[in-house]
């Protein structure tokens, strides 16, 4: 029997490397701290504003955000790693989320997963060659009543078929709404290091326009 070794003494980060986090970055990130009683608590906060700059939120960056909140890397990576909204490598523009809750296996939605695998040609957590998608399943999108069910960065897609697929895709507006978006969590512009926006793969922001899932901007 084989066993896997770690290696736990090379370090995974060069610690001469180029900071990744500009310093916007890092400021959208310090106005959080007068809203919380520890730098800690601005965790969360924080990996959303990278992830919306840097499209994910590589090793690097989380030693940066680990140095900026004063706490442990590996803090970071705890919670980075809990919540699946965060990714450590670049996933796509557009995010498509499709629900694998028993209501939506029960009204066909295996059959819609298998028709997005087919057509984006990726399977689950993976990425379209040109970065505009990327696929996961969520195990309930709260939408049971509309199953099944798709999320497309912010835009709820209910009752869907496989032969809806193509349009979905093939729609440029499919992951908008009309309700306002906040720019809490938005990376503020120029925010990587190096370079005068997010580079290619990184997350766009919605804006208003499309047509309305529910009016609340929330599955559901």
């Amino acid at each position: 029997m084989a066993w896997k070794t770690i290696d736990r003494i090379t370090p995974v980060v060069d610690k001469d490397a180029a900071p990744l986090l500009s310093e916007a970055v890092r400021a959208k990130i310090r106005s959080f701290f007068e809203r919380y009683e520890s730098k800690r608590a601005v965790l969360l906060p924080a990996l959303h504003i990278v992830q919306d700059a840097l499209g994910s939120v590589p090793l690097q960056a989380m030693v940066e955000v680990a140095e900026l909140l004063e706490i442990h890397p590996s803090d970071v990576m705890d919670t980075a790693s809990f919540y699946t909204q965060f990714w450590t490598h670049n996933k796509g523009a557009k995010l498509i989320m499709a629900c694998r809750s028993l209501s939506c296996e029960v009204m066909g939605g295996n059959a819609v997963l298998e028709e997005l695998k087919r057509r984006l040609g990726i399977d689950e957590h993976g990425t379209t060659p040109d970065g505009k998608y990327s696929l996961v399943t969520e195990e309930c999108l709260a939408g049971c009543d509309h199953a099944p069910c798709l999320l497309i960065n912010e835009k709820l897609h209910k009752r869907v078929k496989p032969e809806d697929i193509a349009k979905i895709l093939a729609d440029a507006e499919n992951d908008q709404i009309d309700v306002e978006r906040s720019d809490l969590f938005d990376a503020p512009a120029g925010a990587v290091a190096g370079s005068a926006g997010a580079p290619s793969g990184a997350k766009e922001v919605p804006q208003e326009g499309g047509d309305a899932t529910d009016g609340s901007g929330t599955p559901g």
